[in-house]
């Protein structure tokens, strides 16, 4: 399940500021938590304002999108289907939404394991055209533009902390991804240099932005692997069950990786419990020091690495065949 956002259980003193500026009388917004992602590759959580309803987008808009393949050659049914969708290009902004794309696309599939599963992907591009090149919020807060998809920074919150979240109306993003043949992930890029992103159903990060698509790559982490985040913030202890995610455990002697114990990984660590994951200080374990899934720009560990190609291999079915005898035999 995707972690990036969790529903706050206890106020805290940033919950507080924001209730604090509620008016009198006025219902207080609903809080959610959020991952904000750092230039310096470390991640964290922040609170914000849950972001009201989303619109839907209009069919004359929808059936304007075109649609166009930038990778692949397979069945869809037999392949796995990334699509880009892009907010704030307008019409004369196409060729430098396909360059950031292909940027996109070129850093995720130089990473194991989408390097070695290159060929079973499909990637498709929808040209979404907005009214206002840009996204809101960019360069200065207060400046909104007219796009597609409502992205912008801030993310609905307050606080510095949420500067970097870029964020979407994931309904109109899906409708739009939903003009591919398949779509088994989508990723929504802005037109900005600046860099920022955010998780949910719809991984983001700025199109521009030469950093930004390690967001994207993390994200797929939890949406495709069924990660866990191995960063330990906000909480403190963990007193619960056993999480279902793999590369998380309660167990400091780190059974659940039995037979990875001891051996090295391709994010420069050895497979050995390290105490601290999945937002708490203590009583959680990760696999490792330092991969993809507590900082950006590491590698996925051989845990998580294998739990993306488990998830590959549910999606395409001839993953699965066994291997075709020599002839003669």
């Amino acid at each position: 399940m995707h972690r990036s956002r969790l529903i706050l259980p206890a106020l805290t003193v940033t919950a507080l500021a924001l209730f604090a500026q509620v008016p009198a009388g006025g219902a207080a917004p609903a809080m959610e938590w959020r991952e904000v992602f750092n230039e310096d590759g470390s991640i964290t959580q922040t609170l914000t304002p849950r972001a009201p309803a989303e619109q839907r987008t209009g069919l004359r808009l929808l059936a304007a999108a075109e649609v166009t393949k930038i990778h692949g050659d397979r069945d869809s049914s037999d392949a796995f289907d990334l699509v880009f969708v892009g907010d704030g290009y307008t019409s004369d902004d196409m060729a430098a939404y396909t360059a950031n794309v292909q940027s996109k696309w070129a850093e995720l599939s130089a990473v194991e394991p989408f390097a070695s599963y290159k060929p079973y992907f499909n990637v498709w591009q929808v040209n979404v055209i907005s009214t206002e090149s840009g996204v809101d919020h960019d360069p200065t807060k207060g400046l909104l533009k007219d796009t597609a998809l409502d992205m912008g920074f801030w993310c609905q919150g307050r606080d510095a902390n949420t500067e970097r979240l870029l964020c979407v109306n994931e309904t109109k993003a899906k409708e739009y991804a939903a003009l591919a043949p398949q779509a088994d992930q989508v990723i929504a890029l802005g037109n900005t240099t600046k860099y920022g992103g955010a998780g949910g159903s719809v991984a983001t990060a700025s199109g521009a932005n030469a950093q930004a698509g390690q967001i994207a790559i993390h994200e797929l982490g939890h949406s495709i692997g069924g990660l866990a985040d191995e960063y330990d913030y906000p909480y403190a202890n963990y007193t619960g069950a056993e999480p279902k995610e793999f590369n998380v455990t309660t167990d400091p002697a780190g059974t659940k990786w039995g037979e990875y114990l001891g051996q090295p990984s391709p994010d420069g660590g050895v497979i050995a419990p390290v105490e601290g994951a999945r937002y708490y200080k203590t009583g959680l374990y990760r696999p490792t020091a330092n991969s993809i899934m507590r900082t950006l720009g590491k590698e996925f560990n051989s845990i998580g690495r294998d739990a993306m190609i488990k998830a590959f291999k549910a999606r395409i079915p001839s993953l699965n065949q066994p291997p075709t005898p020599p002839a003669g035999n």
